[in-house]
């Protein structure tokens, strides 16, 4: 059985990936906001209503979940607090921060990552006979099409008596500034192959052209050319438009997870081993400064 950890629109990223490594093997959803799941799991497993704690969640999960069990989680800060001590506590296999399956043979799962910030592919063979926890970076699978009819089964007696050290107390949404990137449909996001921050009226220019807000990556930030409400990733909004343009974004799983709602991701890089050409719909390998003015032409006569 393959168990997965739905906490957000990652869930479908992860069906989809459990069909791809197990073909018809029966998946499990478990989380706190279910119903939705139904049409995408064999089984949805309810916990209640509760702000995801991995300091919680390593007992509950250690003690509903079978020993041998495949556990897929995403590859974000939830996953990375989660995954580590509940490999320990199933006694099981623990493979982080995964981009693709090579396949299973036997009892040995052979899966890629990627090493020296996406410049290398390392593929490794993992023993899988005891069960597996498995971290897979957010946008490297499609999300799943609905094609289950679930069954709900409430697990949230299983909570009681599992005192966390820590608590939620409160979120606080960071202040979205002169535009909400979040509620945009369309994104032009730009990072630090655009070079030189003059570069920065390229993008400018192409995303008037396109009517898209204009996004970036966290070292844009750094570097003070746009404000943080513009940044995506773990670290800034997280952004569910139906179009996204990576500009020399070199695709890190913090930038990758904070863009939800499998979108269509055209990535433009002059580097044809980044990362982020993993997850795109549509990569191009071509420098910035050459290839924005050509694009902005094309859309503004196709306008």
């Amino acid at each position: 059985m393959i168990f997965i950890y739905a906490s957000d629109d990652t869930a479908l990223e992860l069906a989809t990936a459990a069909e791809t490594l197990f073909p018809g093997e029966k998946r499990i959803a478990i989380g706190t906001k279910c119903n939705e799941l139904l049409a995408y799991f064999d089984e949805v497993w309810s916990l209640g209503e509760f702000y995801p704690n991995a300091e919680l969640l390593r007992p509950l999960l250690t003690a509903i979940v079978p020993s041998g069990s495949i556990v897929l989680l995403p590859h974000n800060t939830f996953g990375l607090d989660l995954g580590p001590g509940l490999s320990v506590k199933l006694g099981a296999a623990y493979v982080p921060d995964v981009v693709g399956f090579d396949g299973i043979e036997g009892a040995t799962l052979k899966a890629v990552r990627q090493e020296y910030a996406g410049q290398v592919s390392a593929h490794v063979h993992c023993d899988i006979s005891r069960g597996a926890v498995i971290t897979i970076r957010s946008g490297i699978f499609r999300a799943a099409e609905p094609s289950k009819t679930g069954q709900l089964i409430d697990h949230s007696a299983a909570v009681a008596g599992i005192t966390p050290r820590r608590r939620f107390v409160e979120l606080i949404q960071a202040e979205s500034g002169d535009v909400d990137i979040t509620k945009e449909e369309v994104l032009v996001s730009v990072g630090r192959g655009i070079g030189d921050k003059e570069n920065l009226a390229l993008v400018e220019e192409l995303s008037e052209a396109m009517g898209a807000a204009l996004a970036c990556s966290r070292p844009i930030v750094d570097a003070k050319w746009l404000d943080k409400p513009r940044q995506v990733g773990t670290s800034g909004q997280t952004v569910k438009p139906k179009v996204y343009l990576a500009l020399g974004i070199s695709g890190s799983f913090q930038h990758l997870g904070g863009i939800k709602g499998n979108p269509f991701l055209l990535a433009v890089n002059k580097n044809p081993k980044a990362p982020i050409f993993q997850a795109a719909s549509v990569g191009v390998v071509a420098d910035l400064v050459e290839f924005l003015p050509v694009l902005t032409e094309k859309v503004r006569a196709a306008k």
